[in-house]
């Protein structure tokens, strides 16, 4: 398991408004909240194929890739290689169909789970050992349904618990940041406590 510090933040999803608030969007969703609060703006950069945010005070990189979804390897190996960026300096933030929403799994490197993003990635840097975190937003119940259920906005009701994870995931970056990775799991890798049931008076 890698130890290093991250240097480059890869959010997932698909460019456009009409995709904007989709739930395969969630990668973009993080990326945009840390943005805001590493205090950096994202800017397109033709040469990574995507937009990009330069946090040099953190000594990190924002990127999300607009080359649609089965394409982000592309984006993501521009910028690593320029800049010489290591797989393992890499976290890629990603919609999950196997963890429900609210809940969040940090890992370094293991399978891709089917996801198009992270295969490609995994094609053009020729590894799979990157690290993930992966965003929970549940799954339809019917393999035949997946694509339409990522490419629709989540319901609202998991909507809040996708937020609410992501805030979470947000709270943890300063462990992320300082290369801290057993901590950072700990505290995204633990299923958050069930609301307590309201007395009734």
């Amino acid at each position: 398991m890698s130890q290093l510090a991250p240097k480059l933040i890869v959010g997932l999803g698909n460019p456009g408004a009409e995709y904007a608030e989709t739930r395969h969007n969630a990668g973009f969703w993080f990326c945009e909240r840390l943005a805001r609060e590493l205090g950096v703006s994202f800017s397109k950069e033709a040469r990574f194929h995507g937009l990009a945010a330069n946090a040099r005070n953190d000594g990190v990189w924002l990127l999300m890739p607009q080359t649609f979804m089965n394409r982000s390897g592309q984006s993501v190996a521009a910028l690593a290689r320029f800049y010489r960026i290591n797989p393992a300096e890499i976290l890629v933030v990603h919609d999950e169909l196997d963890i429900p929403p609210g809940q969040l799994r940090l890992k370094f490197g293991g399978g891709l789970g089917g996801h198009n993003g992270l295969k490609d990635i995994t094609a053009h840097m020729g590894t799979q050992d990157f690290w993930r975190l992966r965003v929970g937003i549940g799954h339809p119940g019917d393999r035949n349904e997946v694509v339409n259920f990522v490419l629709k906005p989540p319901r609202r009701e998991e909507s809040e618990l996708i937020d609410e994870s992501l805030d979470r995931a947000l709270a943890a970056w300063p462990l992320m940041a300082k290369a801290d990775w057993n901590a950072a799991t700990q505290r995204l890798n633990t299923r958050p406590a069930a609301p307590k049931p309201t007395r009734q008076a």
